[in-house]
């Protein structure tokens, strides 16, 4: 069996996993219904998702954890973040942050 036979059929296969676990929400989503505890516990995955995808990228430079003060990086994210507990406001929060990130690799690299 080749490269190519081999990368398609993995990609089918990925695929349909990935339609089956979704259907199975879809099609049996009535008939299990999470209970209060599950759908309040539920509420809590995407900022746990967010915060596991950004903080690497925040306080990981290399390898290495680094919380240096003077780090671009740690510096848009705090300016973020206090925009975006004063706003609520994703677009601004989004948008400070990366002016922040840029003027501060320009300033301190």
């Amino acid at each position: 069996m080749s490269d190519t036979t081999v990368l398609i059929l993995t990609l089918c296969a990925c695929g349909l996993v990935t339609f089956l676990t979704r259907f199975s929400f879809i099609a049996g989503g009535r008939r299990l219904a999470p209970g209060p505890r599950l759908q309040a516990g539920l509420r809590y995955v995407p900022p746990a998702v967010l915060a596991a995808l950004i903080a690497p990228e925040v306080f990981v430079q290399g390898g290495v954890v680094a919380l240096s003060p003077s780090s671009p990086r740690l510096i848009a994210a705090v300016l973020a973040s206090i925009v975006a507990l004063r706003t609520r406001s994703v677009s601004l929060t989004i948008g400070v942050g990366l002016i922040v990130l840029w003027a501060a690799q320009q300033l301190l690299h």
